[in-house]
């Protein structure tokens, strides 16, 4: 079994068949872990989580527009805040409402995963708390951690007790990186797919990333948040 982790798809289905047949994934044997976002921005929502559910081996977390997604999916009223950044393209790639299985992803996703004394989350944390203690909010919407990696980074010292930390969340590109790039022990995963940048994925074990074409080439202008 080889082991992956993957950035923020944001109803980036093309991409994310990319990433997923550029690194040779083996359907019924490797496994992938989802930092969440697999909703909102690129009209493909539900074909992403189509297309997660074929795989054997995955871990799902929840992201802040995943939450918006269950929220709406549940039956509440849709936020502006959610339809005005990509929540729309997920409401109207379910003409039909959300499917039991979808919906069942979503209410199955969790806020972290712990593995090998790596965490992997959505957004980030308050380093000195358990994980466990803090506040759905925090792991759903933090940027504070992310801009910690990167200010400590050239100190050489650790933020937390594991030896890795997975975010998504927070888009690299912005920071002038075009790959998931570690600062600290905390590996940036969001090349960002969301806006039109590449989706990348990663093997954790060998640290070979693979990447889908710019996402705003894949599909017609227009059709995203950018």
């Amino acid at each position: 079994m080889r082991r992956f982790v993957i950035g923020d798809i944001h109803g980036a289905n093309k991409a994310l068949v990319q990433c997923l047949q550029r690194s040779d994934f083996d359907k019924n044997q490797d496994l992938l872990i989802v930092l969440g976002d697999v909703s909102d921005g690129w009209p493909e929502t539900k074909g992403c989580f189509e297309t997660l559910l074929t795989l054997k081996n995955k871990v799902i977390l929840l992201g802040n527009h995943d939450y918006w997604t269950l929220e709406w999916a549940e039956g509440l009223e849709p936020e502006a805040a959610w339809l005005e950044f990509g929540g729309q393209n997920t409401i109207n790639s379910y003409p039909d409402g959300m499917p039991a299985s979808h919906l069942q992803l979503l209410k199955n996703a969790s806020l972290y995963y712990e593995m090998d004394n790596r965490l992997f989350v959505h957004a980030g944390l308050y380093p000195n708390y358990p994980v466990k203690d803090q506040d759905a909010s925090v792991l759903l919407w933090d940027r504070s951690f992310a801009q910690m990696a990167i200010r400590q980074n050239e100190l050489g010292q650790r933020l937390t007790k594991y030896n890795e930390v997975f975010i998504g969340h927070t888009p690299i590109h912005r920071y002038g990186h075009e790959q998931p790039t570690k600062f600290c022990e905390v590996w940036m995963m969001d090349t960002g797919a969301g806006w039109g940048e590449k989706l990348s994925m990663m093997d954790i074990d060998t640290y070979e990333v693979f990447q889908s074409d710019r996402v705003e080439t894949l599909y017609p202008i227009g059709s995203g948040r950018v």
